[in-house]
């Protein structure tokens, strides 16, 4: 039986942080008919609300290009800066909010969330984080599973050019994505485990359904998961990224992994398996140090700078990128390291304010807008 080429489409959800103009905090409450009127400002599903009121969700549509993915978001990002702001609110695209305190924060009155808030108590009161999540369409289940299964070595990768969050509750954590440490608190979270086939993953979660600890799939939060409304594969390890390029970048190497893997399946080869546990050594080292310190070859057994790191990801993914329309969005993570991710640039604009004198409170507002213009650079 010949293996059906996968379509490689792709969606991205981006969450983003709602902030009042006038004080830079984080709403606590929801504003009434702002969500409203963002619904009826966008196509149907592609807007929606999220575990706390001060986070909106937005959703491209199934994409067959990251041209298009791109332009979908640059249009959801800028139709909702547009209503929110009607009410003093703008959309912050950043997984962190820089003095934000998460006890001042109220979940959203939804049943869903009622339901999670009363199982993982102060653990999800504390959610006050966004995330960015990439769907790549592969339809046949076996592929599915035995992509996840090797992909999730390359998640310290992605992860490491979109951290954005280096503060918490206006403290300087020094992790580039303190975020991780927030939603690691969750249950089934982390890098996902092996599983030898689609019936497996099944049987996996089944198990849990049916012992009442979960409704559905969707309460499985791993880094990289099939998802459970659509046949595709979902990668949420990483950061969300207030520059939209850097956001289509990470979103096109996904893609392209996920293909240069099929490719080697279709050759009969698959990627070298490595234990979670050297895989975390590297999540951890994204987490901390975001591109600076690099990380580890496990082939070599030694550090690699995440400039050659990405130089050569780049050359295994070179016929991926080609055929998929997308060699200048992937090269672009050249670019990510050369000038830093949001996390770098964060924390240089706090010390540059309190450098010119700003009190603490002041340099930290900065940052907010520093986080705020660059949510809707590409605008």
């Amino acid at each position: 039986m010949t293996l059906k080429d996968p379509s490689f489409t792709l969606g991205v959800e981006e969450e983003y942080l709602l902030v009042d103009l006038e004080t830079r905090d984080l709403v606590s409450e929801l504003p009434d008919g702002l969500m409203k009127k963002c619904e009826a400002a966008l196509v149907e599903g592609q807007v929606s609300p999220e575990f706390m009121q001060s986070q909106i969700e937005i959703g491209t549509d199934v994409c067959k290009s990251v041209a298009e993915a791109r332009e979908e978001l640059r249009h959801l990002r800028k139709t909702v800066a547009e209503v929110v702001a009607e009410f003093g609110v703008a959309p912050m695209a950043a997984s962190t909010h820089p003095f934000a305190k998460w006890s001042t924060q109220h979940h959203t009155d939804k049943e869903r969330y009622h339901t999670i808030a009363k199982d993982l108590q102060v653990v999800a009161r504390r959610m006050i984080i966004c995330g960015m999540h990439v769907h790549i369409g592969i339809d046949d289940d076996e592929l599915r599973i035995d992509i996840l299964n090797q992909a999730a070595y390359f998640l310290p990768h992605l992860l490491s050019l979109s951290t954005s969050s280096p503060f918490w509750q206006g403290e300087q954590t020094g992790l580039k994505s303190y975020r991780l440490s927030v939603f690691d608190e969750l249950p089934r979270t982390g890098l996902p485990p092996q599983f030898v086939s689609f019936s497996e993953y099944e049987r996996t979660v089944a198990s849990l359904v049916k012992a009442g600890v979960i409704e559905d799939g969707t309460k499985i939060w791993w880094d990289l998961r099939p998802s459970a409304r659509f046949p595709t594969l979902e990668m949420r390890v990483t950061d969300v990224c207030p520059l939209l390029d850097d956001t289509i970048c990470i979103a096109a190497l996904f893609q392209c992994i996920c293909r240069f893997l099929y490719r080697l399946r279709r050759t009969n080869q698959r990627w070298r398996y490595y234990p979670p546990f050297l895989v975390n050594e590297n999540r951890w080292r994204a987490q901390r140090y975001g591109t600076t310190e690099g990380l580890v070859d496990f082939g070599r057994g030694e550090l690699i700078p995440s400039a050659d790191l990405m130089a050569e990801l780049l050359e295994l993914i070179a016929e991926d990128a080609e055929a998929l329309g997308c060699v200048a969005e992937t090269d672009h993570a050249k670019t990510i390291i050369k000038r830093g991710t949001s996390a770098e640039r964060q924390v240089a604009c706090f010390e540059e304010a309190k450098a010119r004198g700003m009190s603490e409170e002041d340099a930290f507002k900065a940052v907010v807008d520093l986080l705020l213009k660059e949510t809707l650079a590409a605008n």
